[in-house]
């Protein structure tokens, strides 16, 4: 399948994913209120750092080892079967580490954690990173949006106040257990399970838990926030700080899905040695990543404040002025994005990316510590930002002269004008219309408008590589 074709695949995918909660969270937001909405946030984040510890860092590694082998079906069928057995010896560790929380430290949030343990249980057979290093997207697609949709179902028809949570905790973990099952079963047509020893195992877990560093790393500032706002703040707090950011990762889903197709297909070309594709390739997809990422930041801040209200009722307007500073980290996001996916990660140079990602999760920790309470949940906002413009920053300074970044950092400045230009013209929009859906679907149209027109203006004087592309096909 062309790399387009997985793309198109894994964005659909990731991006529903996360979108599905979006639909279901207007009605769970007025049937559980925030302290509700707080309090799931909680448990759902101390079961993610389990699922983390769980899988370390194989969506990065195992998608790479496996491309690595791809063309030889014994050796795949062995680096298969060996990162595997390392993964549930893991995996099975986790979730024994799980039962303890819930036995000796879950407190109010006892009854919702409880059926996330099948979350935990779930990775023992989450084999996508197999799939995904045999460009295999579609199956994932499709098969997890099947059963997503079945647990969505559940939420309107089972949720009905607060008491009635674990429902809701049991119908989305019951659905990504059943999503990893079907996807591991695909996998006996494409691989095969062959005998291999505790030393093959084994010698996966260093170079594996190396990158699991940064993904944990990473969690601190993506979900420690939220714990850190319920536990300095209050989950009223919480709740707000929960939605505003559950609309800023919806869209942050379109970065890492291209990030995660790119990343066996540049793989593939660094082991044959194209450095000059890759290249073309990471400034053409730097430029388009920097379009969309800036058109989403800016959009965010012209219309989150009327959007939250409507979207999620009056209870949570503050999650719409939380937005409005937080939707630019998906700019930061989407330059480390690229940088880290096709340029550092094929090279194997993982620490690297280890030393970037916690260097931003030192300053997030330090940032949230400081100014969560005086600030609350704004403090938490202020702590990502400073910590997502950190993690770029750090990859700057270690491959600054390797890659052209006068050139990257234009693609920046560029998208950011067309967002600025944008910006005015929505918000002045949006003061002549009323508060109603109409008038927001309006300010939408008016922003996508000028976003096209601008960037239409903008590609033929910057020596597009995307316009090139086009023109090639056309």
């Amino acid at each position: 399948m062309s790399t387009g074709k997985n793309a198109a695949y894994n964005v659909a995918y990731r991006v529903f994913s996360v979108l599905l909660p979006l639909v279901t969270a207007p009605y769970l937001s007025r049937a559980v209120g925030t302290h509700g909405v707080g309090l799931y946030s909680y448990a759902w984040n101390i079961s993610y750092f389990a699922c983390l510890a769980a899988m370390l860092g194989l969506e990065n590694y195992g998608t790479r080892a496996v491309a690595a082998v791809r063309d030889d079906r014994k050796e795949l069928d062995r680096t298969f079967s060996a990162i595997w057995r390392m993964q549930r010896g893991v995996a099975f560790s986790a979730l024994l580490l799980w039962l303890v929380y819930l036995l000796l430290v879950a407190d109010e949030e006892k009854t919702i954690a409880l059926p996330l343990t099948l979350m935990s249980v779930s990775c023992l057979f989450n084999l996508d990173w197999a799939m995904m290093g045999l460009e295999s997207f579609r199956p994932i697609a499709l098969r997890n949006t099947a059963v997503k949709l079945i647990a969505a179902a559940c939420v309107f028809i089972f949720i009905r106040r607060e008491e009635d949570l674990w429902i809701y905790g049991f119908a989305w973990s019951a659905a990504t257990c059943a999503g990893n099952a079907m996807n591991a079963l695909s996998l006996r047509r494409q691989v095969s399970l062959v005998k291999v020893t505790r030393q093959e195992a084994l010698k996966h877990l260093k170079p594996c838990s190396l990158l699991f560093v940064s993904v944990l790393a990473t969690s601190v500032y993506r979900v420690m926030d939220k714990v850190m706002v319920g536990a300095i703040a209050g989950q009223d707090q919480n709740g707000l700080y929960e939605n505003a950011e559950k609309i800023v990762y919806c869209l942050s889903g379109f970065i890492s899905a291209i990030g995660t197709v790119m990343l066996p297909k540049i793989t593939d070309l660094q082991r044959k040695g194209e450095t000059a594709r890759i290249l073309r390739s990471l400034d053409g997809t730097m430029q388009g990543i920097m379009l969309m990422t800036s058109a989403m930041a800016f959009g965010l801040a012209a219309v989150g404040e009327r959007f939250c209200i409507l979207f999620y009722g009056e209870d949570f307007a503050g999650s719409g002025v939380l937005m409005v500073p937080l939707g630019f980290s998906l700019m930061t996001i989407g330059f480390a994005n690229v940088i880290r996916t096709q340029w550092i990660l094929p090279q194997g140079r993982d620490r690297i990316v280890v030393r970037s990602v916690c260097a931003g999760a030192v300053v997030n920790v330090i940032a949230n510590a400081l100014l969560i309470p005086s600030m609350r949940a704004m403090g938490a906002v202020a702590g990502t930002l400073l910590a997502e413009f950190t993690v770029p920053l750090v990859q700057w300074l270690h491959v600054r002269r390797e890659l052209p970044y006068p050139g990257l950092l234009w693609h920046v400045l560029s998208s950011a004008a067309v967002g600025a230009v944008m910006f005015v013209c929505v918000r002045l929009v949006g003061q002549l219309l009323p508060l109603t859906w109409i008038g927001l679907a309006l300010q939408a149209a008016v922003g996508i408008a000028v976003a096209a027109v601008l960037t239409l203006a903008l590609l033929p004087a910057s020596g597009s590589p995307l316009l090139r592309r086009l023109c090639r096909r056309h």
